[in-house]
């Protein structure tokens, strides 16, 4: 009989190459899907209500997945998000016309650039990874799978600048499809790692666990906090590609480089925010990485010209998803393991939520030539949510000896 360590070592491991599958087509998608719906002749304000909607897809979806997999399992869920992955890519290859691409979208999540996430069932993954994985570990492991979906997106990125290749600055709608064929080709390899995975069963409630009522409290703490987040992130990530096109007249031969070099960055310092948080200190860490990209994002938007502008994003982009996996992992450790579902998916919600309305709205400015509305907006929203979250969550880091695992500090039993 294989030992149960074994069992969750290879699990983790597969888990992880899952991310980086999924990352590629999605770093693809980053770039070129939006400049593909402007070939296809739509324009700004059409192409943020699409992101806006498959964000409300998302959240509709989300609601239910996380709390289900805490009772029936994980696998199925993930099995059935890369089954429809393989439909929706099929679709938006086949044909150019917008029903199929608006379906596809919806579908498949396509242009969201979730760092190789399983979309709306993210929650499931983390909560499955956050189970295999010991509390010592966790900091570290939630960050390397954070490194290895920004280093896949940033293989996507680049291949994101194919469709220039033709020798046209701005290329033709039919030059982008090919890239749904890369989607195809992810979704299958990942199909195929799931099915490789055994799930474990649930660890019984330990008798150290907080009791309910302090747990909801701290799961709705999460939710707040993360929906200050989310309102900021989604007036600026999604529809940044379009921004580089309206705004400097640039296609996917130059915005690809920036954003595969962004997702590189991203992937170095999530492996450096890894190795700071085994030493203590999870939140000042957060905290201090994402106020210095606060102040790139003010900058970004007065930037002069692409190559500044370029800089400040990627720079920009790079240190805030360095932390994702940092606070992924301190967000799971607050909850016992048969609720991790559940807070994963209102986290996910309390960001999805406020972050949906931020395409339509961006593609509403973008569209009367606002270009900085958006941008400004976005960086005061995010310094709220550091204060924010440097004080509630470094209370809890203060009082709860407990979450010094999920940083490493200590070892402690299996997760």
């Amino acid at each position: 009989m294989i030992p149960a360590q074994v069992l969750d070592d290879r699990a983790r491991r597969r888990l992880i190459l899952c991310r980086g599958l999924r990352s590629i087509g999605q770093g693809m998608l980053v770039v070129d899907f939006p400049l593909y719906l402007d070939a296809l002749g739509w324009n700004g304000v059409q192409i943020g209500g699409l992101f806006t909607a498959i964000m409300l897809v998302q959240i509709v979806v989300t609601l239910f997945s996380g709390p289900l997999s805490d009772r029936h399992g994980r696998r199925g869920f993930l099995l059935a998000y890369d089954s429809v992955l393989v439909g929706a890519a099929l679709l938006a290859f086949f044909t150019p016309a917008g029903w199929a691409v608006t379906l596809a979208a919806l579908a498949g999540s396509f242009g969201r650039g979730m760092n190789g996430a399983a979309g709306a069932f993210s929650p499931v993954e983390q909560a499955w990874l956050a189970r295999v994985t010991r509390p010592a570990r966790r900091g570290g492991t939630f960050s390397l799978n954070t490194a290895v979906g920004s280093f896949g997106m940033a293989a996507g990125a680049l291949i994101g600048a194919l469709p220039s290749l033709s020798g046209h600055a701005l290329p033709q709608a039919a030059a982008y499809r090919p890239m749904f064929l890369l989607v195809l080709v992810a979704a299958v390899a990942t199909l195929g790692v799931i099915l490789t995975l055994r799930e474990p069963l649930h660890l019984p409630r330990p008798p150290q666990a907080p009791p309910r009522k302090e747990e909801n409290s701290r799961i709705l703490h999460i939710v707040l906090v993360t929906a200050i987040n989310g309102a900021g992130i989604g007036l600026v990530t999604p529809l940044i590609t379009y921004w580089f096109l309206v705004r400097f007249g640039k296609g996917p031969a130059e915005i690809a480089p920036v954003l595969a070099a962004s997702a590189a960055a991203a992937g170095v310092m999530a492996l450096f925010a890894g190795r700071l948080v085994r030493h203590g200190h999870l939140v000042k860490t957060v905290v201090i990485i994402r106020a210095v990209a606060v102040l790139l994002l003010l900058a970004l938007p007065l930037a002069p010209t692409f190559l500044i502008a370029a800089f400040c994003y990627a720079a920009r982009s790079a240190l805030n998803r360095s932390t994702i996996g940092a606070r992924q992992a301190l967000n799971l450790s607050l909850v016992s393991d048969q609720r991790r579902g559940l807070a994963a998916t209102l986290s996910s919600l309390g960001r999805q939520i406020p972050r949906s309305a931020g395409p339509i709205i961006a593609g509403t400015l973008f569209a009367a030539r606002a270009f900085g509305v958006p941008f400004f907006a976005a960086a005061g929203l995010q310094g709220v949510y550091l204060f924010v979250y440097g004080r509630v969550f470094g209370s809890y880091e203060k009082r709860l000896p407990e979450l010094a695992d999920a940083g490493g500090t200590r070892r402690g039993p299996p997760s």
